[in-house]
């Protein structure tokens, strides 16, 4: 019988998996003499080596040509954001039109709901999940009260209504049939960031759309975790970060998702001088004339050392493929679940769902007596070299991001926890 908790079974995984580890490409954390055992890729991804090149660059450009980088060469900044157009449509599911990297995601959000949040006296309402990540409702809450609605009433938020604060589809369609009438907008996220549930976006579009709700989507822990079908979904709009499992760097530039129906949409936007129709951008005219696309939400003109980090990350995306990835994924993750409910039962309890279709990367733990003990084996695996991160009031996220974890790093977090004495 195999024994899950040995040195040789996680070796024979390793060296026998399908998609061989990209770990060399990063630049792994290390305490003491050691590397870490590094879980935290759904809060800030590791730096791809990669990444130094990109920014050098840039930063050799600028010193030697000034503003004449602007127009030269393959890398030249006025077309700079083009470079990562592709390949971002490649990692999200979408066409290249749908799809543009700018600003920060909840200043995208805002930008989308000044366009695809269109209340009226009769439909009001958001649709948001409770205990959506305070960004999000901060940002829903906001929008709601700038049109002079109330988000006492109007900002509807679901409660969980399945095991570890989980949804179930019944309980989302029901909500929205229920509030249909009112609804403006369903946002929802792709995977949930405390208890790492993923949805079905296509199903939840298709329930929003059918009220006549607009769909948008937050898919911050989605995007470079999932293998996501954006067009295919159907979804209005959707936005992201670059800095968790698309490894692009802190405060990374973000990504943002229009549909292609609405390439030419005559819905209202904030309107910046990049965002006007490349073609007569530069005749300085006073009309805004916007770019099809995502592009036309555009305001200013991109950030280029934020890019450069973000085609290095990018580049290994497309070097594997996304496919390859999940499926390492859920190799990884149902290891870690696996090691758990063999020999940690006892300790840890998993919210996340078991079906490797309702999650990504992240199992979310709770131990078992409460946030003290809790927050005693989170400091215990920090001490060793294993880094989760925390979550309030009482949640242990591990996220095996299948780019550079390895079933090794997943047993040594096993074990590390089995080393502890809880209270």
């Amino acid at each position: 019988m195999t024994d899950s908790f040995s040195d040789t079974h996680a070796e024979a995984l390793d060296a026998s998996d399908p998609l061989p580890t990209l770990r060399g490409e990063f630049h792994i954390p290390r305490l003491g003499d050691s590397e870490q055992a590094y879980f935290v890729g759904n809060s800030l991804g590791l730096q791809p080596r990669g990444a130094r090149a990109h920014v050098e660059e840039v930063l050799d450009k600028w010193a030697t040509e000034a503003v004449e980088g602007h127009f030269t060469g393959n890398a030249q900044w006025m077309t700079y954001h083009e470079l990562v157009r592709e390949p971002l449509a490649r990692l999200v599911g979408a066409e290249p039109i749908e799809v543009v990297a700018m600003n920060s995601l909840t200043a995208n959000l805002h930008l989308m709901m000044a366009s695809f949040y269109r209340p009226t006296r009769e439909r009001p309402a958001i649709l948001i999940e409770a205990g959506a990540f305070p960004s999000d409702r901060h940002a829903v809450a906001s929008q709601v009260g700038f049109h002079g609605f109330d988000p006492a009433t109007d900002l509807i938020e679901l409660a969980p209504d399945g095991p570890g604060g989980t949804f179930t589809m019944d309980a989302i369609a029901h909500a929205i049939g229920e509030h249909g009438a009112r609804l403006a907008l369903v946002l929802w996220p792709g995977v949930q960031y405390r208890t790492g549930q993923a949805f079905d976006l296509k199903e939840i579009a298709r329930l929003a759309h059918a009220q006549g709700a607009v769909c948008g989507f937050d898919l911050a822990h989605g995007a470079g975790n999932l293998e996501l079908a954006l067009h295919d979904s159907n979804a209005d709009f959707a936005v992201w970060c670059h800095y968790k499992y698309i490894n692009s760097g802190p405060g990374a530039v973000a990504g943002c998702f229009v549909h292609a129906r609405h390439a030419r949409t005559e819905r209202p936007r904030f309107a910046g001088w990049w965002g006007h129709d490349v073609h007569s951008r530069f005749r300085m005219g006073p009309e805004f004339v916007p770019t099809p696309g995502a592009e036309g939400w555009q305001l200013s003109n991109p950030p280029i050392l934020g890019l450069a980090p973000l085609r290095a990350s990018l580049e290994l995306f497309d070097r594997v493929g996304m496919p390859a990835l999940r499926a390492k994924s859920r190799r990884l993750t149902g290891y870690l679940e696996t090691l758990i409910r063999e020999r940690l039962s006892d300790r840890l309890e998993i919210l996340t769902p078991a079906d490797p279709a309702q999650r990504g990367c992240q199992l979310s733990l709770r131990v078992a007596g409460g946030r003290e003990n809790g927050r005693a084996l989170f400091a215990h695996l920090a001490e060793h070299g294993v880094l989760g991160d925390w979550r309030e009031p009482d949640v242990i996220r591990i996220s095996p991001a299948p780019l550079y974890n390895t079933h090794a790093d997943v047993l040594r977090f096993a074990r590390t926890v089995g080393e502890w004495r809880h209270g």
